[in-house]
């Protein structure tokens, strides 16, 4: 009997151990054609599959140079994923911020249709807050599950206001916007209420030159409600330093804007609340109970009970470094959060970046699928969470 118990132990202790491990690998860095793999996104579909998304950077690991998005599928819930499809190449130039979503209600789609946003760049970040660069916002589509996908359809003109008539005179805008990014991760199509069909995506953006401490950046968000044939600008978020925004649904015509803090001052996150449907914002905050390092984050509505939203979110939850790879469940719109699961953590108190940026989807009633960077950017890696 002694035995049998010291057995157990022994493996429940392994257990644990390689739970800590878990994650299937998806995007290896250094595999398939490029040196790195960062930014994910995923998102599943009526049939079940499941579509991951990145940023596949060629040469090396920084944010602009020869970078392409890619895309791996799923028919099994994450258990094995097909071979990597490229779905934008931009010549040597970048191309990310990959953020999908599936509409489900157009009516000239009947078996829906995905919309992929990102964007291209001609210049590093800091040089495009210079004014020496531009980012531009496009989107593709597909009809047929990522198999094949559209041509890109610029839509910088309204979603974006970039003063750069030497390159283009067509982006003389008043405002003088520069850098600019989509959210990392997945974007949202509303299902209830008034606002029931409309395609949103949450984005951030630098006003004017750059600024100390981040104080040029803003979060705002875009959106669709004509399944992508116009776009309009969201009310900007009043905090400076607001970027890599995520979004979700709440009710009474409700949207959550969910915000990291470039600033670094405070080390939460940014939390807006709209109630047009993310048109404009009833009040902003730091939420203290979300710590966050100055990372990305990932907002998602479960579905609803008893006319609330049942939310989960997903960041590296801790102040000082990227680790501590947390799922958070409220049901409350976001008030508190009640259920909390860490996803991975390092054993090592001194690593640094182990759990990075990640994304989430919902499996079933009770899985969310967590797809996230992994032991200092070399894997991004998929795992569920049996969160009920």
């Amino acid at each position: 009997m002694k035995k049998i118990l010291l057995t157990l132990i022994i493996s429940i202790g392994f257990y644990k151990i390689n739970a800590q491990q878990t994650g299937v690998p998806v995007f290896t860095s250094g595999k398939e054609g490029h040196k790195s793999y960062r930014i994910p996104a995923i998102i599943s579909l009526p049939d079940g599959q499941l579509l991951a998304i990145a940023e596949g950077r060629v040469n090396g690991s920084g944010d602009f140079g020869d970078i392409n998005i890619v895309m791996k599928t799923s028919i099994d819930q994450g258990k094995t994923w097909s071979d990597l499809k490229t779905i934008v190449d931009y010549d040597s130039l970048q191309a990310g911020n990959p953020a999908p979503v599936f509409d489900n209600s157009d009516p000239a789609f009947p078996n829906g249709r995905i919309f992929l946003f990102y964007n291209t760049g001609n210049n590093h970040e800091n040089e495009v807050r210079k004014g020496k660069g531009l980012r531009e916002v496009w989107y593709k589509t597909s009809v047929d599950g990522g198999n094949t996908w559209g041509d890109g359809i610029n839509i910088t003109l309204q979603v974006h206001k970039p003063n750069q008539p030497q390159i283009n005179p067509l982006y003389n805008f008043k405002e003088d916007w520069r850098s600019y990014a989509n959210t990392p991760g997945h974007a949202l199509q509303i299902q209830n209420g008034k606002y029931k069909g409309r395609i949103y995506v949450a984005a951030n953006h630098s006003e004017g030159d750059s600024q100390k401490h981040a104080e040029d950046y803003f979060a705002h968000g875009f959106y669709s409600d004509d399944h992508g044939k116009t776009f309009k600008l969201s009310q900007t978020i009043n905090i400076p330093g607001g970027n890599e925004a995520t979004a979700t649904e709440i009710s009474g015509n409700g949207l959550i804007l969910n915000a990291r803090n470039q600033k670094g001052d405070k080390k939460a996150r940014i939390v807006s609340i709209s109630k047009d449907g993310g048109e404009t914002w009833e009040k902003t905050y730091f939420d203290e109970n979300l710590p966050d390092p100055v990372c990305e984050g990932s907002i998602l509505s479960l579905g609803t009970k008893k006319g609330k939203h049942i939310l989960a979110f997903s960041n590296a939850a801790h102040q000082t470094k990227r680790d501590n790879l947390t799922l958070r469940i409220s049901f409350d719109e976001g008030k508190t959060w009640s259920i909390n699961k860490v996803v991975d953590k390092s054993s090592n108190e001194q690593s640094k970046d182990y759990t990075a940026y990640s994304d989430i989807v919902r499996i079933n009633k009770n899985t969310i699928g967590v797809l996230y960077e992994k032991d200092r950017y070399s894997q991004i890696v998929f795992t569920t969470v049996h969160w009920n």
